[in-house]
């Protein structure tokens, strides 16, 4: 649901998470963080390691990713709303970027937890090489105990090469990601110095507010090469008043503007504005009460936006990815020729920083997008 930033410190501990309890089962935003180790309400967080400094010859050094993930963004309200001219940012975006208002979810799964599981994997959500994460809720476990083997996400590669990510987000359910990657239940990093085994250095759970003010100010100082964002609005309206009601495109709008912040942050300092690129991408659509169906075009029909660095201006990305398949209405399986998907996050921002591609998708052979 929703689109998505990282940014983080190298080798340092996490931003406390939340100890509320389990969000309900709706995708309804969790209550803001309330200071305990996210996984271990007990713990007391571990001292911040010294970060290892990148060099200019690292690979990732000085390039800057925000993914941005927009939970329910429904891209018939981004048509709605740029034709009546109350949409600017994204419309920026679409005008000086590349992107696709006909991407696709995951096959398997219209919801917040499996798409975001996915969107920093990689990977799909069933088969020999899927996440398996299936519910929509904090279970408590992580993706090795759920899986019986470790499983990587962009977070690890960023990571491993001495640079730092963030990962903020609105929902509690985000603390199985932030657990399945910290420093217990990370994996050891064995490329170059080591690093630590806590692959998301910031991670908090809270209100798009605070999460926005925290991101803007590490883009004002030192910003991380991978920073993941969560806004909520938008999924919230629609369960409470209606995909696409007028509650839902105020809410839409909001996004809009928390959005233009991030960007106002990066378009400040012109030396970062030429090394970072965004993503703007969402989990699901969604029409009417709610999402859960995944077979629904409303609900698997999304928009995937790219913009800065490197970006393309203007340009569709099924043109510039001829490898692709813009799926018209349908709802392509994972044989064949392939659509846009939001799982293509990942792999997009590691090139865009890069680094190596992740070791579980190369068995399915897709390319990283090509954004000129």
């Amino acid at each position: 649901m929703g689109l998505t930033l990282v940014l983080g410190a190298c080798g340092g501990s996490q931003v406390p998470a939340a100890d509320a309890p389990t969000a309900p089962a709706t995708d309804s935003p969790g209550p803001p963080s309330a200071g305990t180790t996210a996984g271990n309400p007990q713990a007391t967080p571990s001292a911040p390691a010294t970060p290892t400094r990148p060099s200019q010859a690292t690979p990732g050094a000085g390039r800057h990713v925000v993914l941005i993930s927009v939970d329910g963004l429904n891209p018939d309200a981004i048509g709605l709303l740029r034709r009546a001219g109350r949409l600017p940012v994204l419309d920026r975006l679409l005008r000086e970027g590349a992107g696709t208002l006909n991407a696709r979810t995951s096959l398997e799964e219209t919801r917040t937890l499996p798409n975001h599981t996915g969107m920093l994997t990689g990977l799909r959500v069933l088969g020999p090489r899927g996440t398996h994460v299936t519910f929509n809720d904090d279970n408590g476990g992580t993706l090795a105990s759920l899986n019986g083997h470790y499983i990587p996400g962009a977070f690890d590669v960023v990571h491993d090469h001495g640079l730092r990510t963030t990962l903020l987000a609105e929902k509690d359910k985000f603390d199985f990601l932030i657990r399945s990657w910290d420093d217990t239940h990370g994996a050891p990093d064995r490329t170059g110095p080591d690093n630590g085994r806590d692959k998301v250095d910031t991670a908090r759970i809270a209100s798009a507010a605070t999460l926005t003010t925290i991101l803007t100010a590490q883009l004002a100082g030192d910003a991380a090469a991978l920073s993941f964002l969560h806004i909520a609005a938008p999924d919230a309206a629609g369960h409470a008043h209606g995909f696409m009601s007028r509650p839902y495109l105020d809410a839409v709008r909001r996004a809009d503007r928390e959005i233009g912040q991030v960007l106002g942050a990066i378009s400040r300092r012109p030396a970062l504005r030429a090394r970072t690129t965004v993503i703007v991408t969402a989990d699901h659509g969604g029409r009417g009460a709610n999402h859960g169906d995944a077979a629904r075009p409303d609900n698997y029909r999304i928009p995937f936006i790219v913009w800065g660095r490197s970006v393309a201006r203007g340009a569709d990305l099924y043109v510039v990815n001829p490898g692709r398949r813009d799926p018209g209405s349908a709802r392509p399986g994972y044989t064949g020729p392939q659509p846009i998907r939001n799982i293509d996050a990942a792999g997009l921002a590691l090139k865009l920083l890069g680094l190596p591609p992740l070791p579980l998708t190369q068995p399915d052979r897709l390319s990283a997008l090509r954004v000129r």
